[in-house]
């Protein structure tokens, strides 16, 4: 999930690069009008990495509390069996010295 993320990232990051240069090169407008129309454009594609961002962090965690879940059971389950292991000596040893 994380390395989709990034390359959807990267991807994002790597348009905007693209869109920024073929704009310099076909502007049709004044060189500060350029300028100010490009720093817009960047601020939005800032914005939306942040999202993309936020967005990933949110999926990262919600797998990350799931897995610990998971692993909370598997330890749960595994004393549950260290302490059925332990009560059934315990019934085996008093089985033993009452004989």
């Amino acid at each position: 999930m994380r390395q989709r993320a990034a390359w959807f990232s990267a991807g994002i990051l790597m348009g905007l690069a693209a869109g920024i240069v073929v704009g310099v090169l076909f502007a049709p407008s004044s060189g500060a009008k350029t300028r100010r129309r490009l720093a817009a454009e960047a601020h939005r594609a800032a914005e939306v990495a942040r999202g993309v961002a936020d967005r990933a962090e949110r999926v990262a965690e919600g797998f990350g509390g799931r897995v610990d879940h998971y692993l909370g059971r598997d330890e749960e389950v595994a004393w549950r069996k260290v302490r059925e292991i332990r009560e059934g000596v315990q019934r085996y040893t008093r089985a033993q010295t009452a004989n």
